[in-house]
């Protein structure tokens, strides 16, 4: 990701914060649940594709009506910043081995941690206790709650940079094209009296 799309923006977090799409896989129910269980305020900026609006009518439109959720919809990338950096925490719910997860090095650049249940990347993404926490389910989701006061925004901003900019990509990848280079490099052969 550009390293400047997304930047900190000075904030008294407030709220846990639910971002990308409505669909049974994001789990968006879970996110509702962990929130109420914490006695926290949940904002939700999803979309919610055509293929999913059944699911969001049925099983997700009447958890919005919770005190403690607020829909918000789909947001821009130039909205992401603010919606970021004012979360205690982003919850990442997923049941589906999600391959990446680009919200969570979105919330990252923010300096929001991010819990997100195990599944696919996230631990390759998150950093246990640095930049989030891991969790296996909704119980250890709130547990993980509780203990966000011990993390530093400021690092997890770093380590977004260290981890995940473009950046750092494009660094990468000459890295591998010079190895690559210097192994294709023509090695001397040592040839013996053949006869013709």
């Amino acid at each position: 990701m550009p390293e400047g799309l997304l930047k900190p923006v000075p904030a008294d977090p407030s709220y846990l914060a639910f971002l990308g799409r409505i669909s049974p896989e994001k789990r968006v129910d879970r996110a509702i649940h962990i929130a109420e269980r914490c006695g926290l305020a949940l904002k939700i900026a999803a979309k919610v594709d055509p293929a999913d609006h059944d699911y969001f009518e049925k099983m997700i439109k009447p958890l919005l009506a919770k005190p403690h959720v607020e829909f918000i919809g789909e947001i821009t990338d130039a909205q992401k910043s603010e919606f970021l950096s004012r979360a205690i925490a982003l919850i990442v719910p997923i049941d589906w081995p999600e391959p990446f997860g680009l919200v969570m090095i979105e919330a990252m650049a923010c300096g929001a941690p991010v819990i997100a249940f195990n599944r696919g990347a996230v631990p390759e993404l998150i950093e246990d206790g640095i930049t989030g926490f891991v969790v296996e389910d909704e119980t250890s989701a709130i547990g993980a709650v509780r203990h966000l006061s011990r993390l530093s925004r400021t690092m997890i901003r770093e380590r977004f940079e260290e981890r995940f900019t473009a950046r750092r990509m494009a660094r990468d990848y000459l890295a591998v094209y010079r190895d690559l280079l210097g192994a294709a490099a023509p090695r001397p052969r040592i040839v013996s009296g053949a006869k013709s």
